[in-house]
């Protein structure tokens, strides 16, 4: 990671990029120049991404600054629902990254997003126990037990709609404790040990390291969660933007995002 890369506005700030024709025909719009190369692009490019791709596109943002010198990528992270929020009150963002397709489309029918966003990964759940799994997690179901303390997303939150499609398709009804804005809330409520268990994706189970433990379960299939990109309308660094759109849905991007356990597109 750059050295000095900072939070925006307390929360760190993602990569996202549209692909659009009218973009593409811009300067720089081919790919991101060798390291050390002469770049196209300079200034700051802000991006807003879901929680969820924290890691990979912080990764993928210190990536694109060595392609690009006088660029810097300034990276904020929240929920998607919360994000869209932000950017339809005014917040200054360039791009946009969701972790489903419905905040994307949301965004667009507010008028805000240009061109056609491209969907760059795909992302199931997975259920988070603390290490040792105390309360003896083993599937789906066994969320719903008298007593155990369950957390999951509020459901206008891309992981609360996904565990929500998965109630309706097994019939299993939860009864959450808490309902975080955040995918990464609910994952620290379970490392914090304050629930027995919280549905996050496999993404953050793996990123959490040793600090929860992972427990698969077969249904998740039943909610494949979407991740596009796009650049926000007005944006005065709409050709910077698609650009790194590019770089996040080609090779550099493609390797990062899977070997976090993101699926293809």
């Amino acid at each position: 990671m750059k050295p000095g890369r900072r939070p925006a506005a307390a929360v760190v700030l993602v990569l996202a990029t549209g692909l659009t024709a009218g973009c593409a025909g811009q300067a720089g719009s081919g790919p991101p120049s060798a390291a050390g190369a002469p770049s196209a692009f300079s200034g700051t490019l802000t991006v807003f991404a879901a929680a969820s791709l924290t890691g990979t596109f912080t990764a993928l943002a210190d990536r694109f600054e060595v392609a690009h010198p006088g660029v810097t990528v300034t990276l904020n992270f929240a929920g998607s629902a919360d994000l869209v929020t932000q950017i339809t009150e005014g917040a200054p963002a360039d791009v946009f990254a969701a972790a489903d397709t419905k905040n994307m489309a949301r965004l667009a029918d507010a008028g805000l997003v240009t061109g056609k966003p491209a969907v760059f990964a795909t992302n199931t759940l997975e259920i988070a126990v603390p290490p040792g799994n105390p309360a003896q997690i083993g599937s789906f179901a066994d969320l719903a037990r008298p007593g155990v303390a369950v957390v999951t997303c509020a459901p206008q939150v891309p992981c609360g709609a996904a565990a929500a499609k998965i109630e309706e398709a097994t019939g299993v009804s939860l009864t959450p404790v808490s309902e975080e804005n955040a995918v990464t809330d609910v994952l620290g409520k379970v490392s914090s040990r304050e629930a027995d268990a919280g549905l996050v994706y496999v993404t953050d189970v793996a990123a959490a390291g040793d600090s929860v433990q992972g427990i698969p379960f077969p249904e998740s299939d039943r909610a494949v969660n979407s991740y596009p990109i796009g650049v926000v309308a007005g944006s005065a660094q709409a050709a910077l933007g698609a650009s790194f759109a590019r770089f996040v849905t080609g090779a550099a991007g493609r390797k990062i995002l899977a070997a976090a356990g993101f699926g293809a597109p």
